[in-house]
């Protein structure tokens, strides 16, 4: 398994790869936490914090990508 400095530093290059998408919507997403047992806490910001869609967004949209680049990680959680 990669060293969680390695893990976050993927995590951060998913996040600025799909944050376009979201930011040309009006919303963003910020990484909080990776915790030690691999669960990720995203904030969404702007016009995603609060939206009817913001959990679609989080699982299929952040979780996906995430999972996809980053597979080692446990889950992906939205915080405030």
């Amino acid at each position: 398994m990669q060293n969680k400095e390695e893990i976050i530093r993927k995590i951060n290059l998913t996040l600025e790869q799909i944050r376009p998408y979201l930011q040309a919507d009006g919303g963003d997403v910020i990484l909080s936490e990776v915790t030690d047992d691999l669960t990720v806490r995203v904030r969404l910001t702007g016009a995603c914090h609060g939206c009817p869609f913001s959990m679609q967004t989080l699982r299929a949209g952040v979780e996906q990508a995430l999972r996809h680049s980053v597979p080692e990680i446990k889950e992906v959680q939205s915080v405030q």
